[in-house]
């Protein structure tokens, strides 16, 4: 069930960012636009666009939320694999993201102190 609902995630997700799509719903709204007129802007009419946009952005939000997930996995374990083969680098980095917000504000606050620190940090903002 999960790679089936991964694989319409990943599809259902490219067709809703895809300009084809965007272009499609632009004219359905011109059309339901044009159509006010002939329906005499009646509640009936308003309330099809307002039920169709409803229904379509609930349904959206959880596939465009199961692509953002899955890519943000990929990039930490992606970022992950970068820390652990570099000699220099902190292994106990790895994983920061399972930290609290306030267990991530140690190493910030020394990154902000390094950036402080920098050659012309203040001209960068």
């Amino acid at each position: 069930m999960k790679d089936i609902f991964r694989k319409f995630a990943c599809i259902a997700a490219a067709a809703l960012g895809s300009p084809w799509m965007f272009g499609a719903n632009l004219c359905l709204i011109v059309g339901w636009l044009i159509s006010g007129p002939f329906f005499h802007f009646s509640t009936g009419w308003q309330l099809i666009v307002n039920t169709a946009t409803t229904i379509i952005t609930y349904l959206a939000v959880f596939l465009i939320q199961n692509t953002v997930n899955r890519d943000t996995k990929a990039i930490q374990l992606k970022l992950d694999e970068l820390i652990s083969c570099t000699k220099k680098a902190r292994n106990s980095f790895i994983g920061l993201e399972e930290l609290t917000d306030d267990e991530l504000d140690d190493p910030k606050a020394y990154f902000q102190k390094l950036r402080n620190k920098a050659p012309g940090a203040n001209s960068v903002r």
